[in-house]
């Protein structure tokens, strides 16, 4: 448990601080420029569209790295994962929000996409936009919920990243395993007492 992960580690916080902060500035600042410069739907459509088109790469390249470095940590980690009380429920937590964080950053980049080729006037883009027809009204409000959901639940990792942190502490470690092999056996005894 003492091996060094150190590539591992900063591809899974470096990622997730991308992803997190990305989604932040881009809820706030793009999404809150767009709105205050388009003046139509169309407009600011077009401007947050080009925004997040230009950060797309970035974002995808984040959370791949996040992800790479979660599953070799994970893998890394197995054994203390296995047998030290609350890593295992922290682990699957931030599983499950990390599929969240996932399925709204996909559920967002698809709703931009279709609201930049409805407010394009590339023909190409309104040919697109007629074989993917949208209600402009419905997936506007979507999106304002899926521009803060990603930040609220990549957020949410940072701190079960934290917690993360927190149980690798020696003390941690050895009261974690110690508090899992008292659940496993409820009848054993403290160091230097006897049982009755």
């Amino acid at each position: 448990m003492s091996r060094r992960n150190t590539v591992l580690r900063s591809l899974h916080d470096v990622g997730l601080a991308a992803w997190f902060g990305g989604s932040l500035m881009g809820a706030v600042g793009l999404n809150g420029a767009a709105h205050d410069e388009g003046g139509t739907w169309a407009t600011t459509a077009r401007i947050a569209g080009s925004g997040w088109a230009k950060w797309s790469p970035v974002n995808a390249a984040a959370v791949a790295a996040h992800l790479f470095g979660s599953g070799g940590l994970l893998a890394a980690n197995a054994p203390r994962v296995a047998v030290q009380q609350g890593v295992t429920a922290s682990t699957l937590a931030k599983t499950v929000l990390t599929g969240a964080a996932l399925g709204a950053t996909a559920y967002s980049r698809v709703l931009g996409k279709k609201l930049e080729w409805a407010a394009s006037s590339d023909p190409r883009d309104a040919e697109k936009a007629a074989r993917h027809p949208v209600d402009t009204d419905k997936a506007q409000r979507h999106l304002a919920c899926m521009q803060w959901a990603v930040p609220a639940l990549t957020g949410g990792l940072v701190v079960l990243n934290a917690l993360h942190g927190e149980q690798q502490r020696p003390s941690e470690q050895l009261h974690g395993v110690w508090d899992r092999a008292r659940s496993l056996a409820p009848h054993m005894s403290l160091p230097g007492h006897l049982t009755h």
